[in-house]
């Protein structure tokens, strides 16, 4: 028997997809490298060539030669151990955020042939095997989503050489050194404040995020801090924990406390769907009754009934540009053979990005 090689088809090289691109080889190798001196407009082109004629990069040659393994970890860091039938786990499965994350991070790492590894960590045993791991070679480096203050995760991730953007401003001053993404969440909530007070709102609530997150502290000191810059100092606030659940809960102990309510701030879209949800059960229009602003602009927000007005953080725009920063230090690491030699570590870039809300005015409120 033989074997037709005609039918066969050729693999894509670099050729054809700088030919389609209409850009040299070179250019080629530099955006699939990760480089940031490509000009994002010849940067653009090679991606969508990529795409088009579906060019997939030879792992194991560009291994031989960069010592790399093409892949990067997406690390998901708690405080304290879960069950993992418990919040831990079903968070990151049913949470919005965490989707968009790994949608921003995959559309710019899979043109470039570089996997997503998931990885949690949620107690000393199991961030000391998540270190062993990544110190190990098996990554080229780290996108991390810690959300509590205490977390050692980050402390310990800057103490090591391995390539690392942090979802977030780095809390303490031990990781001062790791590039971060974030949006302005202060300003976000700000935004919240002015549209409940501009539409006549005055007795107002907030149901807050865990105040052992400081995502969750600064959005509550942003709401709180425009209100009495209006002369609005009595504001009702509840705790929730960012789940459907928490935003039911809390607009009941809201209503409790202050049955007048005639607006909410909610700082989550998943809690503001639940916050929702329950007015109705109580019998409370939305907004005539209680208006209600949520924020992340998720599929929540187009879940609810009436749609969510939300203050929108650009979350796909954000994983993005930390998949961006990671693959400039990874090229610019001992990756490419650029370290010192002397076991100290490369120096990490210091820019991180602050991205700006924007307030996405709906039914709701």
């Amino acid at each position: 028997m033989t074997t037709d090689h005609r039918s066969q088809p050729r693999p894509v090289t670099l050729e054809h997809v700088a030919r389609a691109a209409g850009v040299s080889r070179a250019t080629v190798s530099r955006v699939i490298n990760g480089e940031a001196t490509v000009d994002p407009r010849l940067r653009k082109l090679v991606e969508e060539a990529i795409t088009q004629t579906r060019y997939v990069p030879n792992r194991a040659a560009r291994s031989l030669v960069t010592r790399r393994t093409d892949s990067v970890a997406l690390v998901v860091s708690e405080q304290e151990q879960r069950d993992v039938t418990g919040p831990f786990i079903g968070r990151i499965f049913t949470d919005p955020y965490f989707g968009r994350v790994a949608g921003g991070l995959l559309d710019v790492l899979r043109p470039r042939g570089v996997q997503v590894v998931l990885m949690l960590a949620d107690d000393e045993a199991s961030r000391a095997q998540l270190l062993g791991y990544l110190q190990q070679g098996h990554v080229d480096g780290v996108v991390l989503i810690s959300s509590h203050a205490a977390d050692p995760l980050p402390g310990l991730l800057a103490g090591t050489t391995l390539p690392a953007v942090l979802a977030g401003r780095p809390q303490a001053a031990a990781t001062a050194s790791l590039t971060y993404v974030d949006s302005d969440q202060v300003a976000g909530a700000r935004l919240a404040a002015d549209h409940l007070t501009s539409i006549g709102r005055r007795r107002l609530g907030t149901i807050a995020g865990p105040q052992d997150m400081p995502v969750a502290q600064e959005r509550l000191a942003g709401f709180r801090t425009a209100l009495e810059e209006r002369g609005l100092r009595d504001v009702a606030v509840a705790e929730g924990d960012f789940t459907q659940a928490s935003g039911g809960d809390g607009i009941r102990a809201l209503l409790a406390r202050r049955p007048d309510l005639d607006g909410v701030f909610v700082a989550s879209d998943l809690m503001a769907l639940g916050a929702v949800t329950m007015l109705h059960r109580l019998g409370k229009r939305v907004p005539e009754d209680v208006a209600v602003v949520g924020f992340d602009d998720s599929s929540s927000a187009l879940a609810s009934d009436p749609p969510l007005t939300t203050v929108r953080q650009p979350v796909e725009e954000m994983a993005a540009e930390m998949a961006r920063l990671l693959l400039r230090q990874i090229a610019g690491g001992s990756g490419d053979g650029d370290d010192a030699g002397d076991g100290t570590a490369p120096e990490r870039p210091s820019s991180s990005v602050l991205f700006r809300p924007a307030l996405v005015v709906r039914g709701s409120a």
